[in-house]
């Protein structure tokens, strides 16, 4: 009769370990799923700031994807973060940016009617980066990549026309 409880026993944990396995599962599932959305946040964050079209990874919802899987696309993502903020880091002209922001304001320039490093009108914001006007307010809330970014869709239409007497300074007109 002392044998007659160890079936019970053996029984109850096997299933507390397979309630462990279980629980330990959703926890890596939600801890992957966070993963994924902030990375591929990041990413259209900096592909939005440059002006570029989104990357998109297709995958079913998160929610019905495998743990494996949810392995994979966080270090799809994570590589497709790094390389769009490096490439936010590194924008076109450079340089010439740099050198009209030394003949205008502070990155943090709250002297309206310009704003920000490159003295941005209301107007320019709206129409360069209005998404950003919305979210953070005026170009002076902006960090200086941002406002670069926003000068370089600019100047694809535009040219340096914008600023023409830094421009000029600069050799750049």
């Amino acid at each position: 009769m002392a044998f007659a409880g160890l079936g019970t026993t053996a029984a109850v944990g096997a299933t507390r370990t397979a309630a462990h396995r279980t629980t330990a599962h959703r926890k890596a599932v939600a801890f992957y799923s966070h993963e994924v959305r902030k990375l591929r946040a990041e990413t259209w964050y900096w592909q939005r700031v440059m002006g570029v079209r989104r990357s998109h990874v297709h995958s079913r919802s998160l929610s019905s994807v495998s743990l494996a899987r949810l392995r994979h696309l966080v270090a799809v993502w994570n590589r497709l973060e790094k390389r769009a903020h490096r490439h936010a880091r590194h924008p076109p002209n450079f340089g010439a940016w740099m050198c009209i922001h030394h003949y205008e304001g502070a990155w943090n320039d709250r002297g309206g009617p310009y704003y920000g490093g490159l003295q941005m009108s209301i107007s320019f914001q709206r129409d360069y980066a209005g998404w950003l006007l919305r979210r953070k307010g005026t170009a002076d809330h902006w960090t200086p990549l941002e406002q670069i970014w926003a000068a370089v869709r600019a100047a694809r239409s535009r040219g340096f026309y914008p600023w023409p007497n830094t421009a000029r300074y600069c050799g750049l007109i």
